[in-house]
């Protein structure tokens, strides 16, 4: 990992001609925000000079109380390899701070570091790998984004099928010239779908890359004239878009979920961070899937879990443990979506699995069957609950679980909740073509 002075910014900015840097920032609602700076602005920049209105921020601060600091991460610095290289633009992910130098309680990306901290006081480093689903989509004459694909491709089919071939492979080349390792790139199971996976990292670097990830694809998309979506689920009657999310912790430079005395080689931290996912699941479900449009996905029949419980294998589970072991033992929470805010997803999950470690939990017992193809009565006979069917049920969930409501802060709570009623509301009050096409000659 770089680790950059103030000087070695100066001076890169000098040396790789650079004249613009944005200096970027992320709202609750997982919305990347930027202040674009010339060069001659750097110096300020990297002495936290650079100021925002936090009352134009959706959720952030009221009028009376708008001025906010931005304090860059100085090893997020890269110049971004889609933009003139001559004049290039360079981009560096910041916290938010108060006037007094404080952290900003609204900022998404210092709830999930005071989550961290939690976890280094108690000797655990917490890694994390995305597995983030995209669409991408033909747009009209206008340039306007159409759910057209042009695009016959199925699970890893390849051109001719697959038409965003080439979009995908110079989206990988763009991340790889920004300091990802990319581990696979294929296409997925809906038409015109498409999965790019990056190598682990430490929760932050993880939640800055997924942010990056998603500037990058649709910006790729943009230039070849495709719109990328990650909108969970875009299209009737076929897959939508996951964002599996793998979670390891290490202690002293070991995985401290494995164990080989273990049957299936795990700890008991493991299970127990898997029980304290089961028993806050729900109460996050409006923070990993934040969108109306997310419960359209969380249905049966789409390979989207939306039943609580775990196997070391079945893929209709809501935690699945891959096969690896040894370092590369993980659990995977198949829930998420990527249109959810990765800083506060991650600071959820692993505040819900260090609940778990801190009072020994013990999860039930794994499911080896198809859940998918259980009736209400059996799943009830094996105590699997559903998670939240709707954005109005998950956000009384959220508001329900303490734990949760602690993790995010009173002040991303109230204004997280305030933003997901108001959504609600308005989709719930629309009047949509399906009821004028179902109702309006019948009755």
């Amino acid at each position: 990992m770089s680790h950059y002075t103030k000087e070695d910014i100066i001076r890169m900015v000098e040396e790789q001609d650079v004249e613009f840097i944005r200096m970027q920032f992320t709202d609750i609602f997982g919305q990347l925000k930027n202040v674009a700076i010339t060069k001659s602005q750097i110096q300020k920049a990297v002495n936290n000079q650079i100021m925002i209105d936090g009352s134009s921020i959706e959720g952030f601060v009221r009028i009376h109380e708008s001025d906010q600091y931005l304090y860059p991460d100085l090893d997020s610095f890269t110049v971004l390899p889609w933009r003139p290289q001559y004049g290039k633009v360079a981009r560096l992910i910041c916290d938010v701070y108060n006037p007094d130098g404080t952290p900003f309680v609204g900022d998404p990306r210092g709830v999930l570091k005071k989550m961290l901290k939690k976890a280094a006081d108690m000797g655990y480093s917490f890694n994390v790998g995305p597995e983030c689903e995209f669409f991408l989509f033909e747009t009209d004459d206008e340039g306007r984004p159409t759910t057209k694909t042009g695009d016959e491709a199925g699970y890893f089919d390849l051109g001719p099928l697959d038409h965003g071939e080439g979009t995908r492979r110079e989206i990988c080349l763009n991340l790889e010239a920004m300091g990802f390792e990319i581990e696979a790139s294929h296409h997925e199971v809906a038409a015109g779908q498409h999965e790019i996976d990056f190598k682990y990292d430490e929760a932050l670097r993880a939640a800055d890359k997924i942010m990056t990830f998603k500037l990058a694809v649709k910006t790729v998309a943009q230039k070849n004239g495709l719109h990328a979506t990650f909108m969970p689920k875009p299209v009737f009657g076929i897959n939508g878009s996951g964002m599996h999310t793998n979670m390891s912790l290490f202690k002293d430079g070991k995985n401290v979920f494995y164990d080989p005395s273990d049957p299936r080689g795990l700890s008991k931290e493991c299970y127990s961070f898997i029980a304290g996912l089961l028993a806050h699941v729900r109460g996050f479900a409006a923070i990993t899937n934040p969108l109306v449009n997310s419960y359209k996905r969380l249905v049966p029949g789409y390979e989207a879990p939306c039943y609580l419980a775990w196997s070391a294998s079945n893929r209709s589970a809501l935690i699945r443990i891959p096969a690896a072991r040894g370092q590369s033992t993980r659990v995977e929470l198949r829930c998420p979506d990527p249109s959810c805010n990765p800083y506060l997803e991650l600071a959820c999950c692993l505040a819900a699995g260090l609940d778990g470690i801190e009072k020994g939990m013990v999860p039930p017992a794994e499911i080896t069957e198809n859940i998918f193809a259980m009736d209400r009565k059996t799943r009830h006979a094996h105590g699997i609950h559903s998670l939240p069917g709707n954005l109005e049920q998950a956000i009384d969930c959220l508001e329900a679980d303490e734990l949760i409501c602690q993790t995010l802060g009173e002040h991303v709570l109230e204004q997280y909740t305030q933003g997901k009623k108001k959504e609600w509301d308005a989709y719930r009050t629309y009047v949509s073509d399906w009821e004028i096409n179902k109702y309006i000659v019948t009755y």
